[in-house]
């Protein structure tokens, strides 16, 4: 294991390594507007969502790094409380990159990356009319966190709406996470897309408490094949489950049969074929199997 003492590194290391390490990062992509009424367009990878009541986001345009300088965004920021932050998806990815060029102060970025200004309902700066999602946000405090070049300074901002495409929503008008292709930053110029190749669920314990790890018999919980991963997903069931008589399962027929002479291998055999059942998310029917080998 290669370990790194922070406080040894330049700040340009610390942030290299920081950066690709946590990661992927949603991308905040800020409208804001200054008291001559300038705006500024500018994406952040430091953002995300805080609390739902009072609906909180916060974000941080970090001093620079090379020159300690602030950007335009937070000097905005500072002089008209208001924001509106844009959702990126990979359809607009190029066109938020450019606008993460450093113009001068003053540049409108909506014109040099070819967005359109759309009229907020309640803040003063413009909306991304490209973008999907628009939440135009109050904000409620600036917290410094340094002095020196890499220090952030947390935007914690209150959503006061929302507005978002029809085209992303289901049925129930709720946003369909198949629909809107969302993308985040990792480290250097890596970005990843958020799409249908790439999307699985995993179960979320709610008021019915998983049974653990610990309470799984012990052929299954030490099992060379089953991963960590594999063992937690059999552990979220609340109550240990028990043979269900009406299971008909043709495979599973013939692995007893195959190896009725050798139950080592029987059990190996079975652990590998509920491994395939919990990859494809067939959770009960992977109990079922491994139920078998007991």
């Amino acid at each position: 294991m290669f370990t790194i003492n922070l406080k040894e590194l330049k700040p340009a290391e610390v942030q290299n390594y920081l950066q690709h390490a946590i990661a992927p990062r949603p991308i905040c992509f800020a409208s804001t507007i200054d008291k001559a009424g300038n705006i500024n367009l500018s994406p952040f990878s430091f953002f995300n969502l805080f609390s739902s009541n009072p609906p909180i986001v916060v974000f941080s345009p970090a001093r620079r790094v090379r020159d300690n300088t602030t950007k335009h965004t937070l000097q905005n920021v500072e002089e008209v409380s208001e924001v509106v932050i844009n959702i990126v998806d990979y359809d607009m990815v190029q066109q938020t990159s450019l606008a993460s060029c450093e113009y001068p102060k003053g540049t409108n970025e909506f014109i040099k990356a070819g967005f359109t200004e759309e009229a907020a309902s309640m803040v003063k700066p413009p909306m991304v009319k490209e973008s999907k999602i628009k939440m135009e946000c109050r904000v409620n405090e600036i917290k410094p966190l340094g002095t020196g070049g890499g220090a952030g300074n947390l935007v914690i901002c209150e959503v006061l709406c929302m507005h978002i495409d029809e085209s992303i929503l289901d049925e129930h008008k709720k946003i369909d996470q198949t629909k809107l292709h969302h993308v985040a930053r990792l480290g250097g110029d890596w970005y990843c897309k958020v799409d249908e190749s790439n999307l699985f669920k995993v179960a979320k314990p709610n008021t019915q408490l998983g049974i653990g790890i610990d309470a799984l018999p012990e052929s299954i919980r030490i099992s060379s094949i089953l991963t960590g991963n594999n063992l937690a997903q059999l552990a979220n069931e609340h109550e240990m489950p028990t043979v269900d008589a009406a299971f008909d399962d043709e495979k599973l027929k013939n692995i007893i049969q195959y190896y009725s002479i050798n139950p080592e291998e029987m059990e190996k055999e079975l652990h590998r074929y509920a491994k395939e059942l919990l990859d494809e998310q067939r959770l009960k029917d992977a109990w079922q199997v491994l139920l078998a080998a007991n």
